[in-house]
């Protein structure tokens, strides 16, 4: 441990002054972290890592360590620690080892066959110093202070997103230290690194694949584009699709096949996904509901507004205008991008939109049938009555009534109107979805405020 302390500042000029700059530098540290966090708010959602793993010296050192070069001001910032992101393998495959490593404040859950000293030199022969690493540097359970891990959770679990936010990570495909293997059933086992929720947010702007071998699956042989068996070209087409998620309803829509060994990690997982302007902070035993609408709170307004049009039914469980977390995992939703927001007020009561309007009356969707639905909406204007196609790309049934239509342009040049009830003290209570053929009504449309139940 003294190695990893110090082995970034042999060269100082004045070592009397050691102590008192590292014990500055941990006090900063400290305070940072305790501002991050008010309430149950995470109001500086690009936290530093708490811990890295230093593989010169093989231990676990804070974070403040080595993220500075040189004393007495003079500091030089270090490039961000790569992370390693591996499939949880199942856990009769799995067993906790109390190592010096991270100085046995907790045990260390790896595969049973894994080794972290090959682990350690496959990362260095990649030219490494610094990675992060959740079983080294997350404190983990089964510890003598599970108190403070639940402390330290509140805040670490939810900003381990701003960590794979770099270039680079490492994978392990098959499991921490586990060499990449291939059989049927593995993509789609529960333990598959593509089918993990916390994998959703840990794929970075490029990837390392770790424990590849000679004989293993990326040297197979590609004709046409396809491989020698079924297994490999999915395998290879997973890869090739693997991308960061930069729009929240492809996350959701990817979220929804994805497992995670407690049910509130899916939407912890997608913090770094909806453009959150803060983030909530952890809670192992909170209700889906309550953790999605915290979710939801601290998003971006045009993430709000995505999940205002993208659903094509109104909320079932609170909310009206935004889909439930069981709607958001079991409904298809629509891809679409809005170039406006849903507002919230300070306070986080009341959720609304400036948008354009119109109101009029609604036909020929009232029945389910597939594909597509076309139907009608009749406006009255100046003695007269104007009738624009409308349809219905998805199966929710809209019933013949007069109805207030938001109409919102897409990013894409689409004209999406949310369906709706005008309400009293401009309230606006969501119906449905659908989509515009023509633009020529512009002229007869309002702006309204509503407040968005």
């Amino acid at each position: 441990m003294a190695y990893g302390c110090f082995r970034q500042i042999w060269y100082i000029n004045d070592w009397s002054t050691v102590r008192d700059v590292l014990w500055r530098r941990s006090d900063n540290d400290q305070e940072e972290r305790r501002e991050a966090l008010v309430g149950n708010r995470i109001v500086n959602p690009r936290l530093q890592p708490r811990r890295v793993w230093d593989l010169y010296s093989n231990r676990v050192v804070p974070w403040w360590l080595k993220s500075w070069l040189g004393m007495e001001g003079r500091g030089v910032y270090r490039e961000w620690p790569e992370p390693i992101s591996h499939a949880w393998v199942d856990e009769k495959d799995r067993t906790a080892v109390w190592m010096p490593i991270n100085r046995y404040e907790w045990p260390v859950p790896i595969p049973k066959d894994a080794d972290l000293n090959l682990i350690r030199i496959e990362m260095l022969n990649l030219g490494l110093e610094y990675v992060w690493l959740d079983v080294l540097c997350l404190r983990q359970e089964g510890g003598p202070r599970e108190d403070l891990r639940a402390e330290e959770w509140r805040l670490d679990v939810p900003t381990i997103g701003e960590v794979y936010q770099c270039q680079k990570v490492v994978c392990y495909l098959s499991g921490l230290g586990w060499p990449l293997t291939l059989k049927e059933g593995d993509l789609e086992s529960d333990q598959s690194w593509f089918r993990r929720a916390w994998t959703l947010q840990e794929v970075g702007q490029r990837r390392r694949i770790a424990g590849d071998t000679l004989d293993g699956p990326l040297h197979a042989k590609c004709k046409d584009g396809e491989y020698a068996t079924e297994l490999l070209t999915r395998f290879h087409k997973k890869l090739q699709d693997i991308h960061y998620m930069d729009q929240l309803d492809d996350a959701l829509v990817e979220m929804q096949t994805r497992v995670s060994t407690n049910p509130v990690d899916k939407i912890a997982g997608l913090a770094f996904l909806t453009w959150s302007q803060w983030i909530p902070a952890y809670s192992e035993t909170a209700s889906l509901e309550h953790a999605w609408t915290a979710l939801v709170n601290s998003m971006h307004p045009t993430a709000r507004a995505q999940l205002f049009m993208s659903s094509p039914e109104p909320g079932d469980r609170g909310p009206k205008w935004r889909p439930s977390w069981h709607q958001a995992m079991t409904k298809p939703l629509l891809p679409y991008w809005p170039d406006e927001g849903v507002d919230q007020d300070e306070t986080g009561g009341e959720d609304s939109c400036n948008k354009q309007c119109i109101e009029g009356f609604v036909r020929g969707l009232a029945v389910v049938g597939a594909g597509d639905r076309h139907g009608e909406f009749i406006v009255k204007h100046n003695g007269g009555i104007k009738c624009f196609r409308i349809f219905a790309p998805h199966t929710y049934p809209i019933p013949e009534d007069t109805y207030t239509l938001i109409y919102c342009i897409c990013k894409r040049g689409s004209l999406v109107c949310i369906v709706g009830q005008s309400l009293p003290e401009a309230r606006f209570e969501k119906v449905s979805v659908v989509k515009m053929f023509v633009w020529d009504f512009i002229h007869i449309i309002k702006r309204r405020r509503y407040i968005l139940i």
